[in-house]
């Protein structure tokens, strides 16, 4: 038209930013470059992203996008921006579909969090079953995780009164003692494997162990706080503080454990007939294969089949069973 006007340079869609923010938390107070370059080599590529499979879709494909084309102008030193990407299951309304206010099935977390707070929340949320997985919310099953918060609570303070208790300084009983490292491998195993529900698991049976003792032992309950705070924090750090540590709990080093100490000093197993269950003995961890075969001779239920025929092969499995093949009969 030949009158004067200003260029419009604004023209980059709004959701730009989250294609690479993920570059922005590296350095977020660096005003005079989105991002130090020695921050970058030191930080990229992300290990983890956890996200479901629309965010995939609506954002890890645009992110990736824009991390190759700063890549090929030398602003960034990796050519992918993510090395792992893990799908998380959508939690679903109690009716089994998708949450919306539509369907009226929306689960409030406001009120969540303040009839049960955030660990009972966060504990829930890992307790319904593998990460990946579709899953719907169970109201009557948040109140299962809080009575096992109340009970771990109650091991290390007397709710009448809110005073810590004493704790014992003895040795940990010998199946206490394996317990407690079967639970830092299971716990250890679930949060690395991203399989929270079965740490949950065993720790509700930890505890459920501890509180049959009338003096729980300080070496348990201290391990327990560390094994519960990556997943409840708020309960982990109360019982650090509550135990005397002035470090918060968060900077403790995890606890290892011994796979000998956490292996079981007996095992089932089943003894076949034939390729079908006859009956079963507990014995010893790694007995041998001859003391397998003959304490299972011995058991009356199966002494009856073994008559019946000729023993013509007896397949041993160390640890787990024992089949005897018998010639001349196969009922």
């Amino acid at each position: 038209t030949g009158k004067p006007a200003r260029r419009e340079t604004n023209t980059i869609p709004n959701w730009a930013g989250s294609c690479w923010y993920y570059l922005r938390f590296l350095d977020p107070r660096n005003a005079r470059a989105a991002w130090d370059p020695s921050k970058e080599k030191y930080w990229m590529p992300v290990d983890l992203y956890v996200g479901g499979s629309e965010h995939a879709v609506l954002h890890l494909l645009y992110a990736r996008f824009w991390h190759k084309v700063l890549f090929d102008l030398g602003f960034v030193s990796t050519k992918e921006p993510f090395k792992r990407l893990f799908h998380q299951g959508m939690i679903l309304g109690e009716n089994g579909e998708k949450m919306s206010k539509s369907r009226g099935n929306v689960i409030s977390v406001d009120t969540v969090l303040s009839e049960h707070g955030a660990d009972v929340l966060r504990l829930f949320e890992m307790f319904l079953g593998p990460v990946e997985v579709v899953k719907p919310w169970n109201t009557r099953g948040i109140e299962g995780v809080r009575r096992f918060v109340n009970k771990v609570w109650r091991l290390l303070v007397d709710t009448r009164t809110d005073e810590t208790r004493t704790l014992a300084t003895v040795p940990l009983p010998p199946d206490l003692d394996r317990l407690l490292h079967q639970t830092i491998r299971k716990v250890t195993e679930g949060i690395e494997g991203m399989r929270f529900n079965t740490g949950i698991a065993q720790m509700m049976t930890f505890v459920n162990r501890l509180g049959q003792e009338e003096r729980p032992p300080r070496a348990a309950v201290e391990t327990l706080a560390l094994l519960l705070a990556p997943i409840a924090p708020h309960l982990g750090e109360e019982m650090w503080e509550r135990l005397g540590h002035e470090g918060g709990v968060m900077c403790a080093p995890w606890p290892s454990f011994d796979p000998a100490r956490a292996r079981e000093e007996g095992v089932e197993v089943v003894v076949q007939v034939n390729g079908k269950v006859r009956d079963q003995m507990e014995v010893p961890l790694g007995t041998s294969r001859e003391e397998l075969e003959a304490r299972s001779r011995g058991l009356p239920k199966v002494q009856a089949y073994l008559a019946a025929g000729r023993v013509a092969k007896v397949v041993v499995v160390p640890d787990r069973l024992v089949n005897f093949v018998v010639a001349g009969w196969g009922a």
